[in-house]
């Protein structure tokens, strides 16, 4: 296993199936020119984990959001990937973190969770408080709420690399072996951070669970999902219209629209949003005199 890429397994004898996911030069560009604090950058590192593990199970063409917001240094931190593993996202922090207690970190919050796909009428959405010591206790609760079965997530995260393991009990476990699960968990538990984030998938697995046949699903590429989109920014400019654009002008000599998933500025000067306006039916068409 390399970096950058997420294995599916199932442990053949015991139906209790998971994932391994290891970020790396994707999760360096995520943090390039962001200087995030340590615990900032492990948090975000850990949710990176975790939105690719959940986001592998994807069948169709969508997008999983995962934002956690919170009342603590950490305002918002928010991950998304579409069904290829390409991810991307941020988190906002006003003041230096006292630790890395996920209290601490987002005091009173909520997770919330949103799922896109063409074929849904409209996104699926959940929302619940945060519940754990952990962003990994916060995760086995919710899934222990929406799939009504046991699951186990082991986070890693530095800034050089994140990474994650996920187990989940199927249905029928306990048919096939009723010590199976509590074996496997207890086992699962022993893994260490510097594993997480330098073993190969099949080492680490063979490591954790000697005794278990481990069927090892193909290796699936992660690629860091910020392309420009200048057509998609001059669309937003024009759905403003010309008063707000030529207002903004007017202020600050150009007109700049961030993005914050991305890291990324967009400026228009005046020439530019004269361009942008230039066949433009609605009113206020004119763009006023800027002195």
């Amino acid at each position: 296993m390399g970096d950058d890429c997420l294995h599916r397994f199932l442990l053949d004898d015991l139906d209790i199936c998971g994932a391994v996911v290891r970020l790396g030069s994707v999760w360096r560009k995520m943090l390039d020119e962001r200087n995030y604090a340590v615990p900032v950058a492990r948090l975000l590192g850990e949710l990176s984990a975790t939105t690719l593990l959940l986001g592998a199970s994807l069948k169709q063409a969508g997008r999983l959001t995962i934002q956690l917001r919170g009342s603590g240094p950490i305002s918002l931190l928010v991950i998304d990937c579409n069904e290829r593993l390409a991810i991307r996202g941020m988190a906002k922090c006003a003041e230096a973190p006292p630790s890395e207690r996920i209290a601490d970190l987002l005091g009173h919050g909520q997770l919330l969770l949103s799922l896109d796909q063409p074929s849904m009428r409209e996104p699926y959405q959940s929302i619940v408080p945060l519940d754990g010591e952990t962003l990994a206790d916060v995760f086995e609760h919710y899934l222990r709420q929406s799939d009504q079965s046991p699951a186990r997530l082991f986070l890693a995260a530095s800034t050089d690399a994140a990474g994650g393991l996920l187990l989940q009990k199927l249905p029928t476990a306990d048919q096939r072996d009723a010590d199976g699960w509590g074996r496997v968990e207890a086992l699962a538990t022993t893994v260490r951070t510097a594993e997480i984030l330098t073993l190969p998938a099949d080492e680490l697995l063979r490591r954790l669970f000697p005794e278990e046949a481990v069927r090892l699903f193909p290796a699936r590429p992660i690629a860091h999902n910020c392309p420009e989109n200048w057509a998609k920014v001059r669309a937003l400019l024009r759905s403003l219209g010309p008063s707000e654009a030529y207002a903004a002008l007017r202020e600050t000599g150009e007109v700049v629209v961030r993005d914050d998933l991305c890291n990324r500025e967009y400026r228009f000067d005046r020439a530019a949003i004269d361009e942008l306006f230039r066949d433009f039916a609605g009113p206020s068409a004119s763009p006023p005199t800027i002195h």
